[in-house]
Formats: C-alpha cells, sequence, structure tokens
C-alpha cells in the first residue's frame, strides 16, 4: 500500500468550488482510501492506496464532479516523489531568504503537473515571465520564486499552458506536507 498526497486545483479559492475538508475526507474514504487525512482548506490530502496513479485520479475526479457538482483536477505524488522536490530545489537558502525580504511575504512555490510538458509548451509559458521571477522544471515539478507579490505575477496565471491539471502551492505547505507524511508513513510500519 502506498501512501498518496492529493492536491486538489482550484477549490475554495474566492468563495468558489467551496468543499468542506470533511466532506472531502469522508469522500475518500467511501472511494476505498484508508488513513484519510487532510491539511489546510486547499485540498490537500494524505491516504493509503493500493491503486495506481491514473486510477486513483480518475477515481477522484470522477467523484468530486459527481458529489460537489464542478470538476476539480487533482494532482499525485508519493511520499517519496515529494520528498524529492524539496531535495530537487535549484534556489539556495539564501536566495529563497533574500526574495522573501523583498517580497515580504511567501517566494517561493511549486507547480505540480500530472505529466512533463513539452519543449513547446515551455515555451509558451516563458513568454509570461517577467522581471522578479525565475521558474525551472524538473520532472513534473516546476519552482517558481518570485520577487513580487504572486498576485502580479503574469505568469502564476499561465501554468495550465503545460498541464490542465497544474496547481501551485507554496514551499511552507510543500514542506509541511512532507513533515505529515512522514509521521504518517512512520504510524503505519
Amino acid at each position: 500500500m502506498s501512501l498518496y498526497i492529493a492536491f486538489l486545483r482550484g477549490i475554495n479559492v474566492g468563495g468558489r468550488n467551496m468543499i468542506k475538508m470533511a466532506d472531502l475526507r469522508k469522500l475518500f474514504d467511501e472511494l476505498g482510501f484508508s488513513g484519510v487525512e487532510t491539511y489546510i482548506q486547499s485540498g490537500n490530502i494524505l491516504f493509503y492506496s493500493d491503486s495506481t496513479e491514473s486510477v486513483i485520479r480518475e477515481k477522484a475526479e470522477l467523484e468530486i464532479r459527481r458529489v460537489f457538482g464542478f470538476p476539480v483536477p487533482v494532482v499525485l505524488r508519493t511520499l517519496d516523489e515529494l520528498t524529492a522536490v524539496i531535495r530537487n530545489c535549484p534556489f539556495s537558502g539564501e536566495a529563497i531568504a533574500e526574495a522573501e525580504s523583498v517580497n515580504d511575504s511567501e517566494s517561493m512555490y511549486i507547480v505540480l503537473l500530472s505529466q512533463i510538458p513539452s519543449g513547446d509548451q515551455l515555451a509558451r509559458l516563458n513568454a509570461y515571465l517577467s522581471g522578479g521571477e525565475e521558474f525551472h522544471l524538473v520532472g513534473r515539478d516546476g519552482y517558481l520564486l518570485i520577487r513580487h507579490s504572486i498576485r502580479v505575477s503574469k505568469l502564476a496565471g499561465h501554468f495550465q499552458i503545460l498541464d490542465k491539471s497544474a496547481t501551485v502551492r507554496n514551499w511552507k505547505t510543500i514542506n509541511k506536507l512532507v513533515e505529515l507524511a512522514r509521521v504518517k508513513g512512520n504510524d503505519k510500519v
């Protein structure tokens, strides 16, 4: 049985696509996943399953649409994959701290994709890259360092060019999910 972390795109943002985390946990339980936990309101779910990533994603997206009445893309990572996201960060701790001191808020974000984008998709996305932003892609994970607010980033609003399921989480959330997943994994052993 594998430990997965699901990332739902576009729920509970700006009063749209509202889903209570208790309802989401119940749905994932009903889908046959075990040890279901959620973290914050943006749709981060930790759970165990014997199924493959594609089967889990298909089941979850279908049932979320049926139960809640709107489509929600789901991106999945295992604990090992999410740990690799942290390990593969192309930015130094000093660069992240410097960007946050200029920005005075979150500056480091991870773009989680369900598939590896093509070179053409990357070229189209790079057209939106502006000063004060750096973006690096490592496999299915994008690293975005912003030296201004993400709210004014032209790049941040166009990640669907790479993957219609693309979703973004800040660096602190990714690190907290790895921490929670490690504890959860140790409890299961």
